[in-house]
């Protein structure tokens, strides 16, 4: 709906009304002008420095355009002599900013991953002296503007840039800045092509439009004087170029010729051939999109030479010319300065490469290694003769075979050339196999699984499509393999196809995004002669269709079948019409197949013709064409004794027939292919069976070759098999996998691959033949290795269970068993003796294979990383057998052990290299070079290839930007050469050495990611895995004898010289076809950085790694519930996801309810416990995030409780920092009144706007869910849930006046989900959440329940009618309920009308809902459509697509309308059409709703509340923050803002001014004091951050405030933090594990930190580095780390700081250090004793320990002990002197600096202040859950208390 009000074209200017400056801004020197050659007015914009002058569209960089249009025109004029610039900020498909800038300022073409730099070079005008001096300048001089420069009109192709240089899907153009200097008349978006040069009658004549071309609408129109040619006044400029010469890395005028852009399509990839010229900058930075190319006729002697570089995808060609088809592809070449070229009809192809890589289309072969060598002259580009060094031979790989088929149907596979070749779908690529020879040859270019394919008559034409969202469909010339065009199918996934015996007609067959089934009919006569396919009719029928068929005599005929139906069908003046088959007793069969009978008879009509259609049920119709009539039918039924001898074959038909699932017809016999694995012949009277071939599983399809001498089958398993009539034989063409391939082992000629369909197969190398086959039912294998000599291989499971297996007795010879996870590593040493397996449980075993039996030598738990899948590849052996590496202890390490005993020699910090990144480096996969080279590779999550010494672990080299994405898997070369790496789903070939300016090819080919790549042992080929098995030809192994000199090995590697083998180079160039290098590079000398061990992480090798707590993660999915399931409460609600994540349609009808009428309490109850009888549970969370679910908690509410009198309390809360997010519909706001009201926790918060003063509501004893506020904001109702020992949840009435609690209603049990008040404010209304689903109707003066109803099916949202008193409505699964009350007396009266939402919404859930005025009634659904519903009839009559996810939130006045969703959105609609349409239907003027504007927010919207306007309101997010959101202003400020997740540390700085607060979602947050404000965050992804401390303040020379806050993450890393400059500072490593505890010296020069593991690390904040690690505490995390300035010396020690640390078993040291001298000593050693018995907590309540403030010498601990106490110890007297005893084990402790007074806190959502002067206890609700953190400020004045992301600010009274 967003795209048709932009169609056909947008007016920019006019429609954002620039001249008004409210939605676009200036800046600088912008003014308005009349131009005297447009005769108009125009903006000029002036200025020396383009960035301070400027004109931006929308105003605010928050705001979007929202232009999809994917041309945008701007019509514009250089200033002469001056620069300008244009930035546009474009959006891709997956929500990332990409900003596109072009200038005459920038020299050369630049490219990162979001931004594209383009110079732009300026015309002159036609036959001035500029023109003449730009024709003859080099391409990359760019300059200042010409005087004589004109007015142009660019157009640029916005889809097409993104998906050529990035890679990228164009969604939107989100902003544009024009900048100095330039004048602008407008700009335009539109999909469609204008040319500037045509008239509309000049187009007509030349049927222009039937080519895509439109001429100039009239507004973007330049002025032409009669007898003028508009291309001689003005400038007209495509990007990318439609000329024949422009270079695509800048932006200039080419020659337009309106034929060659009449093939572009609205496809970003569909654009006819053109010529261009790379310069280097192209070749560095634009990323490659390799590709296989299609089979192509080549000359002998002619040069082959790139003429022309098509998009990826296109619609239509150039007319074949070809004289046969040639089967062998030859190999094209590549100069050194230019695009690879090939002949004018090649239509393989040619993109751009990032630096290092080279350029080229993938040949393939199947048998041969065969080069064409050429003879002519090479042609070299006269603009850029640079010589460019690259890996030669190119390619280096050529695909030979593949092992596999299918991938999305194993339905097709097809004859073709007289039934000498056999074509099938495997994954992404076409298959055609010739059967005689075995011989394979590929059709690429489809980008995901093959779904459909079909030939025409004479088997030239072959169409296919591909699965995803819309289907994309090709055709192709199958004897020369040429992809002909490209279209989008219409619908969403394709399953069948079918082609007319001319192949001028093309049928398909899928289902919508509705699920509904969608027929399309495309005329593909024009596709042989460079046209397009067109549709010619599509229909949308609720019929099931299994197969499709067009009648060979007549190609507007067809013929479908399908579940109970059987239809003829026929294209007839545009439409798509059919009728079905009368099949009387048979109309309940599932038709599977149908065929034509075949021959022709000239005494009879072409209509008079049998149809057979097969069924599931064995039953064969013979059905009458002509009359559409059933002419005969039989049921095939399997023999009674056939097999009585052999054992009961399994089979999947429920009845006594055959069940069938294709058949097919000859002239003489009928094949059928069935379920019970036969494939049989029949007579065409199925008399009897008179051939047939069993299979183990069902037989999916069957064809019978043209000459009818062979069948052609396939079956369930993967399996392609021919079988030969006259010889009786059977053979096998094609097996494979029927899942993923996981991994391989090669061994000689034989291959051995293990799968996730649980197999493991052994195939031969040379034939490609499976020879053996071994199953495992119930285990995945996971890796496999062959002995190196003996004839056996051993296979790892994902039970941890590892076998070893013979080959030659086919049986089991050992099984291991020291694993409990999946393996994830299996190999042997290279002479067979030692074999090396681990698993994802982090165990590693050591066997000894030199012997007969294998048997254990070693095994090591917690050595190999856990926190990744490193499988098959976790393990790898260097080539002399005496290293081992893989990566563990944790993922930024990677260990070598000696192979033989598994003793650890070496470990590497791979995170260490980058101090500037925020995210640290993990090692991915790993492998050795062979000997004697030493190197151990190691690629990383930062897409690098680490080259590392394997001796000393110094770095070596580093490659960078190896793959878009993590790197699967990589191998070198036997001889040391060449680097192969897997990633992306592509395959690169790299010069291990790196000498050249490209040094990798890319290959494509895989649909999915590869598992593994490797080269066989003897160099000849590769072999690739993952959703089939490649086999390639490896071509470097030819050039191998001419470049023994440039072997890679240490000596050569830092050698200062290398001589080129010229001789030899020319003798490679003969072979490759390509240029020789006439200088070798020299590889850099560099002294590599000397990588730190830390032997912190040595002596912590044996520890866990820190596994940190799932966040709550949001989504933007479509209908998903992400947002409302907490990290907490993952383990309640799993077991409930299967049955919510059902995608079945809901069936619903209108009906009427009869709700409890009685309005006291028992009638309500006896309702209740009526509906819980009478209908079945149905406590399944819906799956909306809208539906409110509490946060898990393990805390309970306290038993005692110690409360103070009133007046008499030592604590006042004063502030309540954050916002629940969790709730929903948990704020109000009153625009008049100003009153506004939010839930934190159990807490509510009334909030002056103005002033920011709180005030405090409490009494909930649960997590508010849900407020209502009355409309004359008297009266607020807020709603939580069951208190301890109560059984129903609580529903608070606040007097807003009295500011008290007035009434308390308890009749939901579980939660309340929402409320609302009736307009004049005498009802209330509740609703209950899935598990209650209950409706119930109270008396807003008295509060009596008037009614209770209970619902079948849960109910998210109730609202009342603004206008119609009584009318309020509710909205859940699938349907809106109306309601209406009647009110006589006391009695109330509820009518009842429940409306299911229309079929062509979906089955979705109805999550939101609002009224409007005029009888309108808006809801949102989980599927992201806004419904529009007329409450005057009770109907749908009015849909759009308003985002991509689910919308929770609607507000409507007048005609706008505000939505909030999980995609993060808020946005405001125009829907003043609406109301029109809703009164006058199809003849309203407009029909359509305007998007105003729309924000993106920080989460999901789960409340808001505007004003009667509109204009203004406030937004709460998950996130925990509450938004001020202005329309007009189109701004968006925070008004409240918390963490979103668990706070886990406060801190202070010394003067008190702000705190600082860290979390787990990674945030540090600096607040300010006397505000509460937040000031500054620091936000590190992907981790927690555990602790936190700031630095003591010191003084400077200046006299100014220098200070620091120090935080520590779950990676073990501690972040150093400048609080004046707001930047990270320092970046330490100092823990292999989580970071748990934090402290500064006194005089802030240490930082001492302790780990999970136990360990504490001493280090500096100057330098970076860990000076000291103390291991008292080893293996019990640090919980408290203390430091205070020594007072006493009475202790005996010399030092100035005495700190303490407290572990989790319960032990307390004490230290006195002088850090200066470096002096740290153990001055006291605390261990509490523990009891033992069932009554042990779980989790353990935490040790804590601290430093008196009165007395220093004094330790206070608390902790888990024989009794539940403070314990107060001297560390003089060496003894404790004093015991508090506590209600509870405290979870929290601090001790008052100004005062003898402690807080604790408990996990019973307590707070307890204790006075020790007045000896008095007080006690303090408030929290929500377990108190874990309270903090005293320094000053001593506020009292800091946290529950888990609540932060409670109390002040401490003074007496």
């Amino acid at each position: 709906m967003a795209k048709v009000w932009q169609h056909p074209y947008l007016n920019v200017f006019k429609h954002f009304k620039v001249e008004e400056w409210k939605r676009s801004t200036k800046e600088g020197d912008v003014t308005t002008t009349m131009d005297k050659t447009l005769k108009g007015t125009v903006y000029r914009i002036s200025g020396s420095v383009p960035a301070s002058n400027y004109l931006q569209l929308p105003k605010t960089s928050t705001q979007s355009l929202g232009l999809t249009g994917h041309y945008l025109y701007i019509l514009f004029k250089p200033a002469p002599a001056k620069y300008f610039v244009v930035h546009l900020d474009v959006v891709t498909e997956n929500s990332q900013v990409v900003r596109i800038s072009f200038s005459n300022l920038f020299k050369e073409f630049k490219s990162t991953a979001t931004w594209l730099q383009f110079p732009f070079i300026c015309g002159a005008a036609k036959g001035s002296v500029h023109e003449s001096t730009a024709k003859a300048s080099k391409r990359d001089l760019v300059s200042l503007a010409p005087s004589t420069v004109r007015w142009t009109c660019l157009m640029l192709d916005l889809r097409y840039i993104l998906s050529l240089y990035l890679n990228r899907s164009y969604s939107h153009l989100k902003s544009v800045k024009l900048c100095a200097n330039l004048l602008v008349k407008n700009l335009f978006t539109s999909d469609l092509l204008f040319d500037p040069g045509v008239t509309f009658s000049e187009a007509q004549q030349s049927k222009l439009a039937l080519r895509g071309i439109s001429p100039m609408p009239r507004e973007m129109a330049f002025p032409v004087p009669k007898g003028e040619n508009w291309h001689d006044l003005y400038d007209y400029v495509r990007f990318p170029s439609g000329g024949s010469k422009m270079p695509f890395d800048s932006i200039q005028k080419g020659a337009l010729n309106p034929a060659a852009v009449a093939h572009v399509e609205d496809d970003p990839v569909s654009q006819l051939p053109k010529q261009v010229t790379l310069s280097k900058p192209v070749r560095d930075r634009v990323s490659l999109i390799q590709q296989i190319t299609s089979p192509k006729e080549m000359t002998r002697q002619s040069p082959l030479l790139t003429k022309n570089v098509p998009k990826i995808d296109r619609t239509a060609s150039e007319p074949l010319q070809t004289d046969h088809a040639y089967w062998r592809e030859g190999l094209q070449t590549s100069s050194d300065s230019c695009l690879p070229s090939s002949p004018a009809d090649d239509g393989s192809i040619h993109v751009y490469a990032h630096k290092d890589v080279t350029i080229h289309a993938v040949s393939v072969d199947s048998d041969e290694h065969l080069y064409r060598q050429t003879k002519g002259p090479k042609v070299i580009s006269a603009k850029n003769s640079v010589c460019c060094l690259r890996l030669l031979p190119d390619p280096i790989l050529m695909l030979k075979r593949i092992i596999g088929f299918g991938g999305c149907s194993t339905r097709w596979a097809l004859w073709a050339a007289g039934g000498s070749v056999v074509v099938y779908p495997c994954h992404a690529l076409i298959v055609a196999i010739a059967l005689d020879s075995g011989r394979q040859r590929f059709f690429s270019g489809h980008t995901d699984k093959v779904a459909a394919l079909a030939f025409n008559g004479n088997s030239t034409l072959l169409a296919s499509a591909q699965i995803g969202q819309p289907s994309v469909m090709r055709l192709w010339d199958f004897p020369s393999g040429k992809c002909l065009c490209m279209f989008k199918a219409g619908m969403h996934s394709v399953s069948c196809l079918s082609f007319s015996y001319s192949g001028s007609v093309l049928c398909g067959t899928g289902k919508d995004k509705h699920g509904k089934t969608v027929v399309v009919v495309w005329n593909t006569v024009q596709v042989n002669h460079g046209g397009e396919a067109v549709v010619l009719a599509k229909a949308h029928t609720d019929v099931d269709i299994q197969t499709m068929k067009i009648a060979f005599f007549d190609d507007t005929r067809m013929v479908s079948c399908g579940r109970d139906n059987v239809r003829l069908w026929r294209v007839r003046s545009g439409s798509l019409r059919s009728c079905p088959v009368n099949l009387g007793e048979h109309r309940s069969l599932e038709f599977t197949d149908l065929d034509f009978e075949a021959g022709h008879n000239s005494q009879r009509e072409p209509e008079d013709r049998t149809l057979f259609v097969c069924s599931r049920s064995g039953h064969v119709l013979e059905i009458d064409y002509k009359t559409v009539a059933v002419r005969n039918a039989r049921r095939l039924l399997p023999s009674e004794v056939q097999h009585s001898h052999r054992r009961e074959k399994q089979t999947f038909n429920s009845g006594p027939g055959i069940a069938l699932n294709s058949i097919c017809l000859s002239t003489s016999f009928c094949a059928t292919a069935s379920e019970d694995g036969y494939l049989r012949l029949w007579p065409l009277d199925f008399s009897e069976v008179f051939l047939e071939a069993e299979h183990d599983y069902p037989v999916s399809s069957v064809r019978i070759s043209p000459d009818n001498m062979k069948v052609l089958c396939t079956t369930a398993t993967g399996n392609v098999g021919c079988l030969d009539i006259q010889s009786k034989d059977y053979c096998t063409i094609m097996r494979s996998h029927m899942d993923s391939v996981l991994a391989f082992s090669v061994e000689g000629s034989q291959l051995l691959t293990v799968s996730q369909d649980n197999t493991i197969r052994i195939w031969n190398l040379e034939s490609m033949q499976q020879l053996y086959e071994f199953t495992a039912s119930d285990e995945t294998p996971c890796a496999v290795a062959f002995h190196p000599s003996q004839h056996i291989f051993v296979c790892g499971f994902d039970t941890g269970v590892v076998r070893i297996i013979s080959l030659a007795a086919s049986k089991l010879l050992e099984e291991h068993k020291q694993h409990r996870g999946s393996i994830t590593g299996l190999t042997f040493s290279p002479d067979g003796n030692f074999m090396y397996s681990s698993c994802s449980r982090g165990t590693l075993a050591l066997y000894n294979c030199a012997i007969q039996k294998s048997h254990i030598v070693r095994v090591l738990t917690n050595v190999v990383s856990q926190e990744a899948d490193y499988g098959p590849d976790a393990l790898s052996v260097s080539c002399d057998g005496r290293l081992l590496a893989f990566v563990g202890p944790s993922q930024y390490i990677v260990t070598l052990m000696d192979a033989h005993t598994l003793d650890e020699l070496l470990r590497i910090d791979v995170s260490i290299l980058d101090l500037d990144s925020t995210v640290l480096d993990v090692a991915v996969r790993l492998c050795f070079a062979p000997f004697p080279l030493g190197h151990l590779l190691v690629t990383t999550s930062s897409q690098k290839v680490l080259v590392l010494d394997a001796k000393t672990g110094r770095l070596i080299r580093v490659v960078s930007q190896v793959h878009k994405q993590s790197c699967s898997s990589l191998a070198l070369s036997p001889d040391a050469r060449y680097l192969l790496t897997a990633g992306d789903r592509v395959i690169k070939v790299w010069d291990y050495g790196m000498r050249f300016d490209i040094n990798s090819q890319v290959f494509i080919g895989h649909s999915e990611p590869i598992r593994q790549v490797r080269f066989t042992p003897d160099q000849t080929q590769v072999i690739s895995v993952g959703d089939a098995i490649f086999l390639w030809d490896f071509l470097g192994v030819f050039v191998e004898e001419s470049s023994k000199d440039e072997i890679l090995s240490s000596e050569s590697l830092n050698s200062p010289t290398i001589e080129p083998d010229l001789e030899n180079v020319q003798d490679l160039t003969s072979k490759a076809n390509d240029t020789p290098r006439q200088l070798v590079p020299l590889p850099t000398v560099v002294s590599p950085p000397c990588l730190e061990l830390s032997s912190l992480q040595r002596m912590a090798e044996d520890e866990d790694p820190f596994s940190e707590s799932e966040e709550e993660k949001g989504t933007n999915q479509k209908g998903s519930g992400g947002d409302v399931v907490n990290r907490d409460e993952i383990h309640s609600d799993l077991g409930l996801k299967e049955t919510v994540c059902s995608k079945e349609p809901l069936a619903l009808k209108p009906e009427v309810v009869q709700p409890c009428l009685r309005p006291n309490k028992q009638a309500a109850n006896e309702c209740r416990k009526e509906g819980k009888g009478s209908e079945a549970q149905s406590n399944i969370r819906p799956d909306c995030y809208r539906h409110f679910s509490p946060r898990f908690k393990t805390s309970s509410p306290p038993k005692t409780f110690s409360s103070p009198l009133t007046g008499s309390e030592d604590l006042k809360l004063k502030t309540v920092i954050g916002y629940n997010g969790n709730g929903r519909g948990n704020m109000v706001w009153n625009p008049d009144t100003g009153f506004f009201a939010y839930s934190c926790g159990c807490a509510l918060i009334v909030e002056d706007l103005h002033s920011g003063s709180q005030q405090h509501w409490l009494g909930h004893p649960e997590e508010i869910s849900t407020l209502a506020v009355s409309h004359d904001a008297q009266v607020l109702a807020s709603a939580s849930g069951q208190r301890c020992g109560h059984s129903r949840c609580q529903i608070r009435i606040w007097n807003v006046l009295d500011k008290a609690c007035q009434r308390v209603l308890f009749h939901h049990e579980t939660q309340v989900q929402a409320m609302a008040y009736s307009r004049d404010d005498r009802l209330l209304a509740t609703l209950g959440d899935y598990v209650d689903r209950v409706f119930a109707l109270w008396n807003a003066h008295t509060y009596d329940l008037m009614s209770s109803t209970r619902f079948s099916e849960p109910v998210h949202e109730v609202a009342f009618s603004p206008q119609s008193v009584g009318h309020l409505a509710c909205v859940g699964k699938g349907m809106v309920t109306f309601w209406l009350t009647e009110q006589q007396g006391t009695d109330i009266s509820l009518k009842v009308h429940k409306i299911p939402v229309p079929d062509a919404v979906g089955p979705v859930e109805l999550t939101s809902l609002c009224y409007s005025a005029g009888s309108l009634l808006y809801t949102g659904t989980s599927t992201g459509q806004i419904c529009a519903w007329d409450t005057e009839t009770n109907r749908c009559f009015m849909t759009w697509e308003a985002v991509e996810g689910e919308i929770g939130i609607l507000r409507c006045h007048n005609n706008r309308l505000v939505s909030g969703s999980n995609t993060k959105k808020i946005q405001l609609w125009s829907v003043a059409a609406v109301q029109e349409l809703r009164v006058k239907g199809s003849s309203a003027s407009s029909s359509s709703v305007l998007l105003e504007q729309e924000m993106v927010l920080d989460g999901t919207i789960v409340s808001a509340t505007f004003d009667n306007c509109m204009d203004m309101g406030i937004v709460g997010t998950t996130a925990g923050t509450l938004w001020y959101i202005n329309w007009a202003e189109n701004t968006s400020i925070r008004l409240i803002s918390g963490h979103k997740n668990k706070v886990n540390e406060v801190t202070f700085s010394p003067s008190e001014s702000h705190f600082a607060t860290c979390g787990e979602d990674g945030s540090v947050r600096v607040w300010s004091l006397a505000s509460m404000e937040l000031v500054v965050q620091f936000q590190v992804l992907n981790q927690s951050c555990l602790c936190l401390a700031w630095s003591p303040m010191p003084i400077s020379v200046s006299g100014a405030e220098s200070e620091h806050i120090v935080a520590g993450y779950s990676d073990g890393t501690i972040r150093v933090f400048s609080i004046s400059r707001t930047e990270m500072e320092l970046k330490m490593h100092p823990h292999s594990v989580a970071v748990t505890a934090l402290g500064y010296s006194a005089d802030g020069e240490i930082i001492l930190s302790g780990g999970k593991d136990g360990l504490m690390a001493v280090s500096s904040p100057r330098t970076g580095m860990t000076i000291r690690v103390l291991t008292d505490h080893r293996s019990a995390p640090i919980q408290v780390i203390q430091c205070t300035r020594k007072q006493h010396t009475e202790l005996g020690v010399e030092g100035g700081d005495l700190w303490l640390a407290a572990s989790a078993d319960r032990r307390v040291s004490v230290w006195v250090s002088d850090w200066m001298k470096d002096r740290c000593e153990l001055i006291d050693w605390l261990s509490f004793p523990a009891p033992t018995g069932p009554e042990v907590p779980s989790p353990l309540p935490p040790s804590l320990a601290a430093f008196c403030p009165w007395d220093k010498s004094t330790v206070a601990y608390v902790g888990f002990g024989l009794q539940k106490e403070i314990l107060f110890y001297s560390l003089q007297q060496k003894q404790v002197i004093e015991k508090i005893p506590l209600p509870y084990f405290a979870t929290s402790l601090s001790l008052s600096p100004a005062a003898c007074a402690i807080a604790v806190g408990f996990n019973e959502r307590m707070l307890r202040l204790i006075d020790l002067k007045a000896k008095r206890e007080q006690d303090y609700k408030g929290h929500d859950d377990a108190v874990c953190l309270c903090r005293f400020t320094p000053s001593g004045k506020c009292l800091f208390s946290m529950s888990y992301n609540e932060i409670l600010v109390w002040e401490v009274q003074s007496r």
